[in-house]
């Protein structure tokens, strides 16, 4: 399969990997905009609203983010597996391009929680499937360094958001000169460029939408697929089954609405959370198992592979729930405690040097990560990342309590190791699915461990409230989700040297 994958002087692997980089660059840019300028977009959309209800509205608007990536990972996978990778991959590409740039229109918190949603669908989307695409058309050997890539990718538009926002906030004159050159009003630009230009940058948000004439006019089909699809195995797929889907965001939905500011008794938020996991999971995994059940009554797949599959996503989810927790959870608010840190002493642009700090670390991580996983092997690789990521995170929260040189040096340093699972996620998930369910099982099982870092992540507010406001205890107590991970990585194969599943 290795020479069918990349033949001599062919170029179609390489635009593959092209598209499917900037994607992922742009899913970066996406998801590292709202943690850098939400708070002033909160400031001016909940103005007159106390201090708290922002911090609420913050963590729900993240929650509603993830929630929405793990039902796109889903979905989008579904449609990969489906109609092709690369047309899913277009589609994806442009519904988080688009919804991104409708935020910058946004009047109300409730409308940024919406569009963040229907853009992240998108975004959960194009991870899974551009990382199907992507290892079936390269040969095995270069499975390593390509993940590296992928997670390198990702924190790259972190780092263009911290980049983009701290030029933006010395050049808004010049932005506010050019936009009034090309005809627009003096109150239009005042609206746009006001607290920060958020309204700008999520406007921005929408430039992705242009790779989509890219993938089109020179990415190819994956040959692993379209050899599926030619001995029938894709026709197992069946429209009902997205009513799992359906099902499935709604559980996570009333996850969020528990823990939001609409609703406020402990009773209920307790037993609604394990309820609403308990459908999330369900509905997200009715698609993949009715198909393995057909596919298996059809002899396309092996007797038993419905249970051994259904072991390997749950295995995928919660591998994927430990570190998206622990970034989601804790690091992504990383930026909000810089401005705290310096909300009396300056300097200014500290969130953008926290970010630009934190992915810089990330984009050594992801590469590193992925080729000693290559070279030591999966499991020993995911464990030395989970001490690593409690170390680096104990160090960042207790070991700082001022802003400047040491704090980020800590935030590169986690950063670095937090981040570094990206790497490992693109090598390891593929290895566990046949190609015929690939794109829709690892965007479960990547995507749905977004729905345990979104509950985690409507915890982080409720700790600092425990906390009397602080951020740091916080940090601490959910950088504990690492101890789980060492754990739960042995019970999964070792797929070292193995060749990818067909």
């Amino acid at each position: 399969m290795g020479t069918q994958q990349l033949k001599s002087g062919s170029r179609g692997p390489w635009m593959a990997l092209i598209a499917a980089l900037l994607g992922w660059m742009f899913d970066g840019f996406e998801m590292g905009l709202f943690p850098l300028i939400g708070q002033p977009a909160l400031k001016e959309l909940l103005a007159g609203r106390p201090a708290a209800d922002a911090d609420q509205w913050f963590s729900v608007i993240i929650a509603v983010f993830l929630v929405g990536a793990a039902t796109g990972g889903v979905l989008f996978g579904w449609l990969g597996d489906r109609i092709g990778r690369v047309r899913a991959m277009s589609l994806s590409i442009f519904t988080y391009a688009v919804f991104t740039g409708l935020c910058g229109l946004a009047t109300d918190a409730r409308q940024i929680a919406v569009l963040r949603f229907i853009a992240s669908l998108g975004m959960g989307g194009e991870w899974a499937l551009g990382v199907a695409l992507v290892t079936e058309l390269w040969p095995d050997r270069s499975r390593a360094f390509l993940a590296g890539l992928i997670g390198a990718a990702a924190n790259v538009g972190f780092l263009l958001v911290g980049l983009i926002s701290l030029v933006l906030t010395a050049l808004l004159q010049q932005v506010g000169d050019l936009m009034r050159a090309i005809g627009l009003s003096e109150e239009s630009v005042e609206h746009l460029l006001r607290n920060d230009g958020w309204r700008f940058m999520m406007i921005l948000g929408a430039l992705p939408a242009l790779l989509i004439f890219l993938i089109r006019l020179c990415v190819p089909e994956s040959a692993r697929w379209e050899a599926e699809r030619e001995r029938g195995a894709t026709s197992h797929w069946s429209n009902r089954d997205l009513l799992g889907v359906l099902l499935g965001a709604l559980g996570a939905g009333l996850v969020i609405i528990l823990w939001s500011p609409l609703v406020e008794r402990m009773a209920v938020r307790v037993p609604g959370t394990l309820l609403g996991l308990a459908v999330a999971l369900g509905g997200f995994l009715y698609p993949v198992l009715r198909y393995l059940k057909r596919a298996e009554a059809a002899g396309d797949v092996e007797a038993g592979g419905v249970g051994r599959n259904l072991g390997r996503l749950l295995l995928g989810a919660g591998l994927a729930g430990v570190a998206l927790l622990g970034t989601w959870g804790a690091l992504q608010w990383a930026p909000r405690w810089a401005i705290q840190l310096t909300a009396e002493t300056g300097p200014a642009h500290a969130k953008e040097y926290t970010q630009i700090a934190s992915a810089a670390g990330a984009i050594v991580g992801t590469i590193a990560a992925a080729l000693v996983g290559g070279w030591l092997g999966r499991r020993i690789t995911y464990t030395l990342l989970c001490l690593g990521s409690l170390g680096s995170a104990v160090l960042l929260y207790q070991g700082n309590t001022s802003y400047g040189g040491a704090f980020l040096a800590s935030v590169f340093l986690a950063g670095g190791i937090t981040a570094a699972f990206y790497g490992w996620f693109p090598l390891y998930l593929p290895e566990l699915f046949r190609t015929s369910i690939r794109a829709t099982s690892q965007g479960f099982a990547y995507n749905f461990g977004r729905v345990i870092a979104a509950i985690g992540t409507l915890q982080t507010a409720t700790l600092m409230s425990f906390f009397d406001g602080s951020f740091p205890m916080a940090g601490t107590v959910l950088s504990a989700i690492y101890l789980v991970g060492i754990v739960l990585v042995w019970f999964g194969p070792e797929t070292r040297g193995r060749p990818l599943p067909d």
